[in-house]
């Protein structure tokens, strides 16, 4: 029983020969020293509490340095992970302040096309203005040409009139 206690110890110290080697030794027991009527709770030796704390003592020396690395480490990498989840949220921000800044670059390009296409109604629509406004002055010269031309065939259908009458043949008066 105790042999089987050793031996799981042994195995577990494999990487550390000289503290394995010396706890063997300190049990006084040795691969050869293995036999099949050994076991039975007689032929144990006393196991010395103090042994045990030195021999515990012993392997948490060994391999606390390690797992207080191996902690540090995992801490270390734990805390640049928040560090780079952290810059990424701040570039994923950045990205979607990029992407409403195009947003609102393509909302300006659109306002100036509109606002082009409003300059240009509105200069077409002065032109036309002013197209109108000739068109009247040349509508109201024209009828006043018209009337003025009515006004003068009329005076001259009237002169003709008259003409006539006076060309027309009177009777002599008898006196």
């Amino acid at each position: 029983f105790l042999e089987r206690k050793i031996w799981l110890l042994q195995v577990k110290l494999e990487g550390c020969a000289d503290f394995s080697h010396s706890a063997l030794l300190f049990f006084d027991v040795g691969p050869s020293d293995a036999s099949p009527d050994e076991g039975v709770v007689e032929d144990l030796p006393l196991i010395d509490e103090k042994a045990v704390e030195q021999l515990t003592e012993g392997l948490i020396s060994h391999y606390l340095p390690d797992l207080q690395r191996s902690k540090s480490a995992l801490q270390e990498l734990t805390q640049n992970q928040v560090v780079l989840l952290e810059t990424l949220e701040q570039e994923i921000s950045k990205f979607k302040e990029c992407n409403s800044i195009v947003d609102i670059n393509a909302l300006f390009s659109e306002a100036k096309h509109y606002h082009n296409k409003l300059v240009n109604i509105r200069n077409e629509m002065m032109m036309l203005h002013e197209k109108t406004s000739k068109l009247k002055k040349r509508a109201l010269k024209l009828q006043q040409k018209r009337q003025k031309e009515e006004l003068e065939r009329e005076q001259q259908r009237e002169k003709e009139l008259e003409r006539e009458k006076q060309l027309t043949a009177k009777p002599a008066k008898r006196t």
